[in-house]
């Protein structure tokens, strides 16, 4: 080869290399993120059948197990699961599981978005009592609480009663669906109340957020604070929905996911401005 022609492939050689290294980005963005949905309290992952099956082909979702034992512990197990996961991460955790999703995200870089379904978004430091009890509206767990089950440690395994679990919890669901999630609800341990929250993932992960106004337990106020002081992308109020609003609303859930996760794709980082919208019932 002649020596002009070695000058001319060495010159190409960075050329090609960069147009490789950008087709690999490409690829990257283009790459859609697999979807983590995370249960909560009183709970268990079936409850995210209907939105799984609202959400389109082309996306990996993991209905992940919550253990439910505490907020170190819980988001301890769900940033292993998020390590196991090649490639881009949405993470969508309900009620007590947005302290999961808070914690378990921060520094992981291939999570991208958090959607909060009428979930628990805590500062530093915030336990979930602080959470709840800072805005007047929720229902005291104390009137549809079962006796608590003790535990070797000391602390307590709480159950919602089955007989208000309907009018508490779903009461815009089937009761024959209520009823079958009333028997198979998952405990949470008490003292998982009271444990402090990390640093938030939220305040470098874009959020959004959405609700129900007939949520019993989460106040309507206490949503659109956590909301604001997240930077949320965007805010969907679901007129008289429950707190299980992802059982008797997939297709809104789903439809929010989707968002989250396409504006993920192209996504600088950073957040915006609230967005709010609204639907009725």
């Amino acid at each position: 080869m002649s020596s002009f022609n070695k000058t001319l492939l060495m010159g190409a050689l960075p050329v090609a290399a960069v147009l490789m290294a950008a087709a690999s980005s490409q690829a990257q963005s283009n790459e859609k993120p697999t979807i983590v949905l995370v249960h909560g309290a009183f709970n268990e992952s079936s409850s995210w059948e209907g939105v799984i099956r609202a959400l389109p082909d082309g996306y990996r979702v993991i209905a992940a197990a919550n253990p439910l034992r505490g907020v170190k512990s819980d988001s301890t197990y769900l940033a292993s699961l998020i390590d196991s996961i090649k490639g881009p991460v949405v993470l969508v955790g309900h009620s007590f599981s947005g302290m999961m999703i808070t914690n378990a995200a921060t520094g992981k870089s291939n999570v991208k978005a958090l959607v909060y379904v009428a979930a628990l978004a805590p500062d530093t430091g915030e336990t979930a009592n602080d959470v709840l009890s800072k805005f007047p509206g929720g229902t005291s767990a104390s009137e549809f609480l079962a006796p608590p089950v003790t535990l070797e440690n000391g602390a307590h395994d709480a159950y919602v009663q089955q007989e208000k679990f309907h009018a508490q919890f779903a009461a815009d669901v089937s009761a024959s669906t209520a009823k079958i999630m009333a028997v198979t609800q998952r405990p949470i341990m008490d003292t998982a109340f009271g444990e402090q929250s990390g640093p938030p993932a939220w305040k470098s992960i874009p959020s959004w957020f959405i609700y129900g106004t007939g949520d019993k337990n989460l106040p309507v106020a206490t949503t659109e604070f956590m909301a604001k002081r997240a930077g949320a992308k965007k805010v969907v109020e679901i007129k008289g929905a429950s707190h299980l609003l992802m059982v008797s609303h997939p297709k809104e859930i789903a439809k929010l996911i989707v968002e989250a996760a396409e504006q993920s794709q192209i996504a600088t980082g950073g957040s915006g401005p609230v967005e709010s919208t609204s639907h009725s019932e």
